[in-house]
């Protein structure tokens, strides 16, 4: 029996793409992590976001991607630790950033460009690919450790109830 679970959504919009972001962070906890992986524009910056917000960040926080910074850390919840690992050349690179720390601290950690260093993602880690599919839709494939999955393949469907 497969201890991970899958979940395909597509999503029909960025307010939707925003709100599945939402209905993820509501359901993490501190050490969960979240690699994000799917060419540029397809929603990863947009889901976290929305993540974001399920995790308690306030509104006042801009949510944006640290392509130039690599790090953006936000009060929540948890805290909020959101990696662009784009400009890395290597895996190596993550002891600099603080990588392990971050692991380490208790927060929720969310990686856009994971695909970038899968070796170095937790294997308990929920890892989400997106698909743009056209300038609204986007199909996300959620997979993760089977309770997690569970907790949030439930959520969403009371949502849309």
């Amino acid at each position: 029996m497969s201890r991970h679970n899958t979940i395909e959504m597509i999503t029909q919009s960025a307010g939707a793409t925003f709100e599945a972001g939402r209905t993820v962070g509501e359901n993490l906890q501190s050490g969960d992590v979240v690699a994000l992986a799917g060419e540029l524009g397809s929603g990863k910056t947009c889901f976290t976001g929305g993540l974001a917000r399920g995790l308690g960040v306030g509104e006042g926080y801009m949510i944006t991607s640290p392509t130039f910074t690599l790090v953006n850390e936000y009060p929540g919840r948890c805290r909020l630790y959101h990696l662009d690992v784009y400009r890395l050349s290597d895996e190596g690179q993550l002891h600099d950033l603080g990588y392990d720390e971050f692991l380490m601290d208790g927060g929720v950690v969310v990686i856009e460009w994971a695909d970038k260093i899968a070796s170095a993602v937790p294997v308990n880690a929920i890892t989400i690919d997106f698909e743009y599919l056209d300038e609204n839709r986007r199909k996300m494939t959620i997979r993760g450790p089977n309770e997690k999955i569970q907790q949030i393949k439930s959520a969403m469907i009371t949502e849309v109830d």
